[in-house]
């Protein structure tokens, strides 16, 4: 059991702006998820964040498009389709200050496997949480 009280408190101590990436790929609503699909192969992550407009902006995240989205639309020949039919929406958003035990449950309550972290100052998206992000701090060893 020392193990799992170990491992529940890094959580608690551990910060999302220690683990998350700071890396956010964005992409206007009309963008066909194929197009989605290559930016997320091309920079090696799993979701984009679909903003309004034809141009990012900043603040304003609308969806985000994950890679199991993208697997969907090519099981089922959709991958014309554009993002912003995909994306789940509301974006779940959460202070990069805060902790991964908050955005665990976040994640949870929401079955959002993806979090917008936003900068507390400015409330500006700072980076993208994932599930994996959480997984490699449960993982480590004490």
């Amino acid at each position: 059991m020392e193990g799992t009280d170990t491992r529940a408190s890094a959580l608690a101590e551990t910060r999302i702006e220690q683990v998350m990436g700071t890396l956010i790929v964005t992409c206007a609503p009309d963008t066909p998820l194929r197009e989605a699909a290559e930016m997320m192969a091309r920079h090696r992550i799993h979701s984009v964040v679909v903003f309004h407009g034809a141009e990012a902006e900043p603040g304003r995240p609308w969806g985000i498009v994950s890679d199991l989205d993208v697997v969907a639309a090519g099981l089922a020949g959709s991958e014309k389709r554009p993002a912003g039919e995909a994306a789940a929406s509301p974006v779940v958003t959460i202070r990069s200050d805060d902790t991964l035990e908050r955005a665990a449950q976040l994640m949870v309550e929401y079955a959002s496997p993806h979090l917008i972290a936003v900068d507390p100052e400015h409330g500006r998206p700072a980076g993208i949480l994932s599930s994996l992000d959480i997984a490699r701090v449960v993982a480590r060893r004490p």
